[in-house]
């Protein structure tokens, strides 16, 4: 797209014009006019610098212009400097009327040099990014931290236990390395004296990522990488992966461009379904539109550009997102080997055959991302390609195809799918269907497993508007042993007033004529909590109807509850339970059940973190966290995102829980409660977290001894205003102001100043500090001999 200029400039025969005027009055003055000069034989050849001017835009610099018989000739490297885009091989000056396509004016008023040129000959212009923001690289600094869970059950008839769940992890620079386990005990009731009491060791890994280079390493128990079409299985082992969650700040999936030339300097403004996105200033010259927001779905994009006459020129480009793509060139994988896990929760160490899995997808084009899965082990080998097209503006195709060998039997897995997602509606299918005796890592070590023969979905969701949301899906699944089932689904959702919603759905299992339908009304009252009505009929025929009140903690901390009744055909239910969050555990205690069993239960869940030789109390942090050091100085207010989060303790240490895993946080101390003899030179860090790591975020503070002297000469008269005062020991150097007044930094216990007056003179005076002053001191009056 372009945009036309209206053109109003001078021209060499208006100069022309100007001086045979001046010609004719001279020759006035004497006798006969001499006959006029023909074209520009009345301008000799002469060098002109003049300020360049290309498609009105004004590039800031002066060139040398040759001007020959009327032609004028300029450099072909000023020309290039300012990006122009010119054909090889011309000489070192060119005549501007010689470039096809070039139209020059020269402004002799304005002594400038006027240029038009195609836009396709200007530097192209990239506006925007796709970065979410300015990356910082992740730390991690030294220490350890503990997740706990005690959890304590009572029932009726059933008996009691404790169940106490933890995690322990230790990090550094070197990465992260965890246990999780759970110790159940038993005090009475059925499973008193059984195998279940005792400690379950989970998971122990180490695990490492690399965020410059995308990776992350893990050795111990994990979960191999696995596609949509193929599945996942627990090892003893180690693992590398490619690891996009350590960056953030970029966008793996391909984002539309719009591109466009501008003849003169203009503004673009972008729309994104209807709504402003972005708005930027255009040099005259191709550009591309990269400043896209992150979204998903078809949508509609208008690009609008206005000249400075107001002049506007509008494109509408349909477009398709979809984050199953990677951009071109980028590739994602994953690689692991080990034993497959055995009884899992229900014995410590267990393993069984050694395996091998993985997994690569790559962007062969934006518009292609290929796929490949590859399994092994003794009795196994499974290997599988696929990809993902966008079909246009029209939704994604999806489509793999594996084969394995499995105990000397061979079987087929072919998988195919569509989605397509837009603002009114979204449409997915997804069929695989298993042939022969086709199986995969999860059924090398589980001898009664199998996979199932076909699977089938369908869902669909339409946006109705102001009439709510419609959603339904389809499930198909036959078994290894030829059962089928398949379900119907139904739901619809609509808004009410001030906020309230109704939500309504039913299904059914197909060759059942019976419904299982459920409706609920949900009240909020702002921070007072919510209430919510609902009625149900199961698929026999039995109706239940419930209310349910309820308000959620606040997440700075407090208390919060839920009460709940059900009565209906089955006998009534009641349930009520409580939460009070504090900053370093949160609690938990209810009861629910029937008349006829009743259970109550108590819950503790926190963490406690080991760092800078101190133990802090929080509540549970599943990923990372900052602990903020302000070098022993007490209750200073500390914000993170510019929200208060806490003061510092009696250590000068804050717990910071709610940091998220590379995510470039800013913290930031507010400086006012410090003693006004410390100086705080950085008040504002921003810093990202490794994942399950903790950060010393230090801010150096620094005690200065200080003072304020009152000096006076030798009739006690306080000295001139001006008075240039040298503070011996250090060399520093200050002026007196009112009333004798003068601010000193850096002193020593005994220090010795001499001051220079303005009449020449000088004079000198001693005095001495207490190194360990809380305040600046006044010091005064003192004599200056």
């Amino acid at each position: 797209m372009s945009l036309g200029a209206a053109r109003r400039f001078w021209r060499p025969g208006w100069a022309v014009s100007g001086l045979c005027c001046w010609v004719f009055a001279s020759a006035g003055l004497g006798g006969e006019l001499p006959p006029p000069p023909s074209s520009m034989e009345a301008i000799s050849d002469a060098q002109l610098f003049l300020e360049l001017v290309v498609n009105q835009m004004n590039t800031g610099r002066v060139i040398a212009v040759e001007q020959r018989a009327g032609r004028l000739f300029v450099p072909v490297q000023a020309l290039r400097e300012t990006g122009m885009k010119l054909p090889e091989g011309l000489d070192a000056q060119v005549a501007l009327d010689s470039l096809q396509g070039l139209h020059s004016d020269y402004d002799s008023q304005g002594q400038r040099l006027l240029l038009e040129v195609p836009p396709d000959w200007l530097p192209e212009q990239l506006i925007g990014s796709r970065q979410a923001y300015p990356r910082t690289p992740a730390l991690s600094s030294f220490g350890a931290l503990l997740n706990y869970d005690l959890y304590l059950n009572d029932t009726d008839d059933a008996g009691t236990y404790l169940a106490a769940w933890n995690e322990v992890r230790l990090f550094d620079g070197w990465g992260t390395l965890s246990n999780t386990g759970q110790y159940r005990r038993t005090f009475s009731g059925l499973g008193e004296g059984t195998l279940n009491n005792g400690y379950r060791r989970y998971d122990t890994t180490w695990r490492y990522s690399d965020d410059e280079r995308l990776l992350t390493y893990e050795a111990g128990d994990l979960v191999s990488g696995a596609l949509p079409w193929s599945n996942a299985v627990r090892l003893g082992g180690v693992q590398l992966s490619r690891d996009f969650a350590v960056r953030p700040d970029l966008v793996t999936y391909p984002l539309p461009q719009f591109a466009g030339e501008a003849a003169v300097p203009s503004s673009v403004d972008l729309f994104i379904n209807g709504y402003k996105s972005s708005s930027a200033d255009l040099q005259p010259g191709p550009y591309t539109l990269t400043n896209i927001p992150f979204i998903n779905g078809a949508g509609e994009a208008v690009v609008v550009t206005t000249d400075a006459l107001g002049r506007q020129v509008s494109t509408t480009v349909p477009f398709y997102v979809t984050s199953s793509l990677l951009q071109k060139g980028l590739s994602d994988f994953s690689v692991a080997a080990g034993t497959l896990r055995r009884d899992y929760t229900l014995r410590d160490f267990s393993y069984g055959p050694g395996v091998t899995s993985g997994s690569l997808r790559y962007g062969l084009s934006d518009n292609l991302t290929l796929e490949g899965h590859a399994e092994a082990a003794e009795s196994l080998t499974l290997g599988g390609f696929g990809g993902n097209l966008r079909l246009g503006n029209f939704g994604v195709l999806n489509s793999a195809i594996s084969q394995s060998r499995f105990d000397g039997q061979g079987g087929q897995q072919v998988s195919l799918g569509y989605q397509y997602s837009s603002q009114r509606y979204s449409l997915s299918y997804q069929r695989m269907q298993r042939r022969d005796s086709y199986a995969d890592l999860t059924v090398v070590d589980s001898p009664y497993a199998s996979l199932s023969q076909r699977s089938e979905q369908l869902t669909l969701s339409l946006n109705l508007e102001r009439y709510g949301s419609l959603g339904a899906g389809y499930f198909d699944v036959r078994a290894a042993d030829d059962s089928r089932t398949r379900l119907l689904n139904l739901t619809w959702s609509k808004p009410l007033w001030r906020s309230s919603s109704f939500y309504l759905s039913a299904n059914r299992e197909i060759g059942d004529s019976n419904w299982a339908v459920q409706a609920q009304l949900v009240i909020p009252f702002d921070l007072y909590g919510s209430l919510s009505l609902s009625s149900e009929r199961s698929k026999d025929g039995q109706n239940r109807q419930r209310v349910n009140y309820s308000r959620a903690v606040p997440s700075e901390g407090g208390l919060g509850f839920n009460l709940g009744y059900a009565q209906g055909d089955a006998p009534d239910y009641r349930q009520a339970d409580l939460t009070w969050r504090l900053q370093s555990v949160q609690l938990q205690a209810g009861v629910y059940g029937s008349s006829e069993a009743e259970t109550r239960w108590a819950d503790a869940s926190g963490s406690l973190v080991w760092m800078d030789r101190q133990v802090f109390a929080a509540n549970r942090i599943d990923d990372a966290f900052v602990v903020v050091s302000t070098d022993g100085y007490r209750d200073i207010p500390v914000r993170y995102e510019n929200q208060l989060v806490g003061r510092t303790d009696k250590n000068g240490h804050l717990l910071v829980p709610w940091s998220s895993a590379y995510y470039r946080g800013k913290y930031e101390i507010d400086p006012l409660n410090l003693p006004a003899n410390v100086q705080s030179p950085l008040v504002e860090q921003r810093v990202a977290v490794r994942r399950g790591s903790g950060y010393l975020v230090e801010f150096p503070l620094t005690r200065i001894l200080a003072a304020s002297l009152v000096l006076v000469d030798a009739r006690h008269q306080e000295l001139p205003l001006g008075s240039l005062v040298t503070h011996e020991q250090s060399g520093a150097q200050a002026v007196v102001g009112w009333d004798g007044l003068v601010y000193l930094e850096n002193l020593a216990p005994s220090n010795s100043l001499r001051v220079s007056l303005a009449d020449g003179s000088s004079c000198q005076v001693s005095f001495t500090l207490e190194p360990e002053q809380e305040q600046v001191p006044l010091i005064g009056p003192l004599l200056c001999q």
